[in-house]
């Protein structure tokens, strides 16, 4: 998938999860700029593994703490797929 691509899909499901268009940055926080609490994360999951057709385990998702770390996970996972 090209990387534009899963960038917008990204910006999509942040979207779905209540997240304001202006409020999406590459460099934007969860915790901080985007004030993700534990349904914001489960709704991101959610939908975040239903786009793109993958699995994030527990520990991974733990990792997520900028909107470009889950571009970089989501890349990994669809250029192995």
């Amino acid at each position: 998938m090209e990387n534009r691509t899963i960038q917008r899909t990204l910006y999509r499901v942040l979207r779905k999860t209540g997240v304001r268009r202006d409020r999406i940055k590459l460099d934007a926080s969860f915790k901080e700029d985007l004030n993700f609490d534990q349904v914001d994360w489960a709704l991101f999951v959610f939908y975040l593994e239903g786009f793109f057709k993958i699995h994030l385990e527990d520990q991974e998702i733990t990792k997520l703490s900028l909107v470009n770390d889950t571009l970089e996970i989501v890349n990994r996972r669809t250029s192995v797929s």
